[in-house]
């Protein structure tokens, strides 16, 4: 039932109650009717079972049974690494579930935990769980309210209401009925919520809704919607799976074809486990986890805070970013923008006619200086005084040479506020308010003028106040609304508004070049947000669309679909409206990025590919529902944080481009080379070596590879794009194919020549070749000459220390015996190094070519 459109009898009368409240009995029977005043949580998943899930991936399913072959083969050092692997993945996996379970508990934690109430006539104090419908609330200031109310009495009542409309403006409230069905929450000002908080007044009313029928519960409801899997995620477990198939198939022609060359059937046996533990990337958990968390740690520098690691790469994926207006593209600060004098109005005494309005915005206002010289109000007086003080006409004497000694405070009837100063034996009359309002009290104002000057201000989306004054030789004996506030003479117009922040207007271009779409939901007036969605470049094409929440729920699912992508502001939406738009955008194959300070803000924020709440002004429960953290709740600070996370998906990509064209390489020697009639011509144990050395310590440097210039250049990847896309899985075939077709001519050439040394240098060629490829790749397309041998250090670093391992196992002794090596004279050092360098300037060679049809690309451009 929408109670904010009955009447207040009408309300009495469907809740059966009346002003005195209800009976002990009548109480316990809707207590059994509607249960307890309290947000009830979905069943909660056991620490077991949140652990057990952690282990379901295809991938992890792999990695573990990578682990029983490296025991099988006798490699108990690698098996205890990928264990290692699987269970921090696990951990963190785990910690990050848990922590998300955390948001619905701290939404509990919000509610009241006592309200005032007249039951049966008395008024008595009780825990607010204990409320029903038809209890009769009374509230005052400082109260949270503690269940959906229907208001009968007002005393000049403002409600707090950021945790659920999301602006922080406390709202005036009434008891009239709202006429507009669809009106959305922060236009009923006739109902206090749950959760909200009242600022000023007092009042009473009917609870109408209790626990989960209330606003606040309809929030905890949408928020234990699952949240939907990353990018990332999906990308690896299609990986993972298709993995699977490709080592199972690999593993069985091997071994196969081994037993009908009348090879050994354990040696054959050991070869086929030693590939599948060789194409199975063990490392890759570790260096996404060690990736996302060095990113996470780069990322707190510039004010974004990561609670799930995962959400590091979604950033670098996303299609849209739905934000706040308030404080996050704009400043979250009133400022005066313009002023607009009245060509009537004439100077007094000394004052010219600039001079008053600036004199009256200074005199008529409730703002004060603190302790540390900061002016405290409300924040549109506060703009007031601050525009005032830096103007050039302002003059200082005006704080000591006027006292106030009367004042007509403002009230929601009259709109209007009136203070008097006495002034060289005469009194100064100052009158702020509502134009129409100020209007209705002056005397000869040209309001067709006025009215002009105030309509062109709000086409800007400018909230407008007028003043106005009189001088008097005497005050009447009565100081009252009808003695004072009549006979104005009209002075001018203050417009202003929370304008948007320097820097997002760059960032907006960023995401349009990006390929990102920003939209701007907000609780403000469609006004207002048009304004600032045009000058920030929200708003471009003559096809992009503003719709309000009340329009917005006239819409069905199909005509909501057909129109989301031209509509670029939401004003005045419901938390449900929130969560559809991030659904309905997902359904459109979009990766969304959802801004968000209030608890209704908490479900879109679940549910969007990745959540962001605000850090100065978000509630707990945003911030819990989030995936990230802005900690200057800065728009600009979200587009930092793509480029961090498409430069971390980049190195996740060349980490299992290098990784796997090794393993394709390796597999390539094993399963070529009988094909030909040569020998197996490594060892398992040789296969284990470079798996765990080659593999680890340069994949790992990867992290730390800087971003490419044209990183925010480049269009969002698609949805259903695979982690093989862009010609990655064509890398892997024809380097790894290459990179084995060199080692079985490497193990060709020295057979022919009689060296019995041609296992050695067979296994020496495959680890070089990958070092060589490992730098080579740093780029997609850019020489590593002119990125710099030496910009990735760490990569630099771990190349010399595998090629270091990789020199102490074919020369010193007791290694040679362990991997069965033999040591190498310099030519024949030397001739594996030429061959292995093969490699590198193949890819150096695609790289050239990528360039060059750039270039040809661009210039046809």
């Amino acid at each position: 039932m929408k109670n904010h459109l009955l009447s207040v009898s009408e309300t009495y009368q469907l809740f059966n109650t009346s002003k005195k409240g209800l009976h002990r009995a009548e109480v316990e029977e809707r207590q059994k009717q509607y249960g307890k005043n309290e947000l009830l949580e979905k069943k909660k998943i056991s620490i077991l079972v949140l652990l057990m899930h952690q282990f379901k991936d295809v991938m992890v399913i792999i990695l573990l049974l990578a682990a029983v072959i490296s025991l099988a083969v006798g490699d108990l050092k690698d098996a205890i690494v990928i264990l290692i692997i699987v269970l921090l993945n696990a951990i963190i996996g785990f910690v990050q579930e848990y922590r998300a379970e955390k948001a619905m508990e701290t939404l509990k934690k919000m509610s009241a935990f006592t309200a005032t109430v007249r039951r049966g006539g008395n008024i008595v104090q009780l825990a607010a769980s204990e409320l029903v419908p038809g209890d009769i609330i009374i509230l005052e200031a400082g109260m949270s309210v503690p269940a959906d109310i229907r208001l009968t009495e007002t005393y000049s009542l403002k409600v707090e209401e950021a945790s659920l409309t999301g602006e922080s403006n406390a709202v005036e409230k009434h008891t009239d009925e709202i006429i507009p069905e669809n009106s959305p929450l922060g236009d009923r000002f006739n109902m206090a919520y749950k959760t909200t908080i009242v600022t000023y007044g007092r009042a009473e009313g009917i609870v109408v809704a209790t626990g989960m029928d209330t606003e606040i519960g309809r929030i905890a409801q949408l928020l234990q919607e699952d949240e939907t899997k990353t990018p990332l995620q999906k990308r690896l477990a299609d990986f993972g799976k298709k993995l699977s198939f490709v080592v199972i198939f690999i593993c069985a022609i091997i071994y196969g074809g081994g037993l009908l060359r009348g090879e050994d059937p354990i040696r054959m046996l050991l070869t086929a486990i030693s590939v599948a533990v060789a194409a199975i990337p063990e490392a890759l958990p570790a260096v996404i986890t060690i990736a996302l968390a060095l990113g996470a740690k780069q990322m707190v520098r510039k004010n974004s805070l990561i609670r799930k690691l995962p959400a590091v790469e979604t950033l670098g994926s996303v299609t849209y970013i739905c934000s706040d207006k308030t404080g996050t593209i704009t400043q979250n600060k009133m400022t005066v923008m313009d002023c607009w004098i009245s060509p009537k109005t004439e100077g007094i005494n000394e004052f010219t006619a600039e001079q008053l309005l600036l004199l009256s915005m200074e005199l008529n206002h409730d703002v004060i200086t603190d302790e540390s010289k900061q002016l405290k109000g409300d924040p549109t007086e506060v703009a007031l005084v601050e525009y005032v003080r830096k103007n050039i006409y302002y003059n200082q004497k005006w704080l000591t040479d006027f006292k106030r000694q009367y004042e007509l405070p403002f009230d929601s009837v009259r709109k209007r506020m009136t203070t008097i100063y006495p002034l060289a034996g005469q009194w100064l009359i100052v009158t702020k308010g509502a134009v129409e309002n100020i209007l209705s009290s002056c005397k000869d104002a040209n309001s067709e003028e006025i009215n002009e000057a105030t309509e062109k201000f709000a086409q800007q989306g400018k909230r407008v106040l007028a003043y106005a004054l009189k001088l008097v030789d005497e005050l009447p004996k009565s100081i009252s609304i009808e003695s004072i506030e009549n006979n104005l003479k009209f002075i001018g117009l203050a417009a202003m508004i929370d304008p948007p922040r320097e820097e997002v207007i760059q960032a907006i271009t960023d995401c349009h070049t990006a390929g990102i779409t920003p939209i701007m939901i907000t609780g403000d007036h469609p006004i207002t947000a048009k304004a600032i969605a045009t000058e920030t470049g929200i708003l471009q094409h003559k096809t992009d669309r503003i719709i309000t929440g009340t329009e917005l729920a006239n819409f069905t699912d199909e005509e909501f679909e057909k129109e989301i992508e031209y509509i670029k502001v939401y004003a005045r939406v419901s938390p449900e409206q929130k969560l559809n738009i991030v659904k309905a955008l997902q359904k459109k194959n979009h990766f969304v990025a959802m801004t968000g300070d209030g608890v209704n803000d908490a479900p879109a924020l679940k549910r969007a590919n990745i959540g962001i709440a605000m850090g100065i002004t978000g509630t707990d429960v945003s911030k819990e529902a989030a995936h990230m953290i802005l900690l200057d709740d800065n728009f600009a600070t979200i587009i930092k944080a793509v480029r961090e996370g498409r430069r971390i998906f980049d190195n996740i990509r060349k980490f299992i481009k290098y990784t796997m064209t090794s393993n394709s390489g390796e597999v390539w020697t094993i399963f070529l080379a009988p094909l030909i009639g040569l020998p197996i011509p490594l060892l398992p144990i040789h296969i284990l070596w470079i798996n765990l050395v080659t593999d680890g310590l340069p994949g790992l440097a990867f992290t730390s590879e800087g971003a490419e210039e044209n990183i925010l250049k480049r269009q969002p990847r698609k949805t259903d794009e695979s982690i093989f896309s862009d010609g990655l899985g064509i890398h892997i075939l024809w380097v790894g194919l290459l990179m084995g077709a060199i080692c079985i001519g490497t193990q060709a050439w020295a057979r022919h020549a009689g060296n019995e040394k041609w296992m050695t240098m067979v296994f020496t060629v495959l680890s070089i070749s990958q070092m060589g490829h490992a730098m080579a790749i740093r780029s997609d397309w850019k020489s590593l000459f002119s990125q710099g041998i030496f910009g990735n250090k760490q990569l630099v670093g771990a190349v010399l220390l595998t090629l270091g391992l990789q020199m102490a196992v074919i020369y010193v002794p007791f290694l040679q015996d362990i991997f069965r090596t033999q040591s190498l004279t310099l030519i024949e050092l030397l001739t594996c190094l030429g061959l292995s360098s093969i490699v590198f300037w193949a890819v150096e060679l695609e790289k050239w070519v990528k360039r060059r049809s750039l270039n040809i690309s661009i210039s046809k451009k």
